[in-house]
């Protein structure tokens, strides 16, 4: 019997993968606070109306959640999909997301 592949989003850290991107229901639009916990460096607040914005913080909620509350609340199904090619993710975060979802390597 074979361990199932553990994709790591840096050392130490084991991505959490949503198991339905359905589930993903953050905010779509406007400001978004993350908490000290996902984002450390001031400022916190993110437009989720600017791309370059939401790209950022899309990114540090991928590579930072421990736990699937996190991406839940912070993170919404359809626009995930829509920027997954352009966001900037290390190997193992994008690796655990595409295994789980086919549908981002499209």
């Amino acid at each position: 019997m074979t361990s199932p592949v553990v994709h790591l989003a840096r050392p130490h850290r084991p991505v959490v993968v949503a198991g339905s991107l359905h589930e993903l229901t953050g905010p779509e639009h406007g400001p978004v606070e993350l908490p000290l916990r996902l984002w450390w460096g001031p400022p916190r607040l993110f437009d989720l109306d600017d791309g370059d914005e939401l790209l950022w913080m899309y990114e540090n909620v991928l590579r930072e959640a421990v736990r699937v509350e996190e991406l839940r609340s912070h993170l919404h199904g359809p626009t995930l999909a829509r920027v997954w090619s352009r966001l900037n993710l290390p190997r193992g975060v994008r690796a655990a997301w595409e295994a789980r979802h086919r549908a981002l390597t499209r």
